[in-house]
């Protein structure tokens, strides 16, 4: 078994895309054509966005993620050597600060923002 996705579900998927290109640099990959998903070339593991609408259709509750209200207990990672120019980068484009980055005791460097749903992302250094 491997982690092959991790998919968004969000009000706006065009939206979500054009925010995650501006702010963390990543490229489409794959839009279907209805617009109600899309998936960004981020590596080994898939991040996809799909429209709220497609888990409701199927029946199934969910805990909406909106910019004003406490998110959820999870977050997307994203990892790069750069740190506080990525922070900086994603904050120019509209991610709201959540906590600076700051070097962790186990010698990572870590800060969060939230995106423009309000689902925390962590920007973090490699580990090791």
């Amino acid at each position: 078994m491997k982690l092959g996705y991790v998919i968004h579900y969000v009000p706006d998927v065009a939206a979500t895309v054009a925010f995650y290109a501006a702010a963390f640099g990543f490229a489409q990959r794959f839009a279907a054509e209805d617009g109600t998903y899309a998936e960004m070339d981020t590596g080994a593991t898939v991040l996809a966005f799909a429209s709220e609408s497609m888990i409701e259709e199927q029946g199934a509750s969910f805990r909406r993620t909106r910019p004003g209200e406490t998110p959820p207990g999870m977050e997307i990672g994203l990892v790069t050597e750069d740190v506080r120019g990525a922070f900086a980068t994603a904050v120019a484009a509209g991610a709201v600060p959540l906590l600076p980055p700051k070097e962790k005791t186990w010698g990572q460097t870590v800060g969060y923002v939230r995106d423009l749903n309000g689902a925390l992302v962590e920007i973090c250094s490699p580990m090791g």
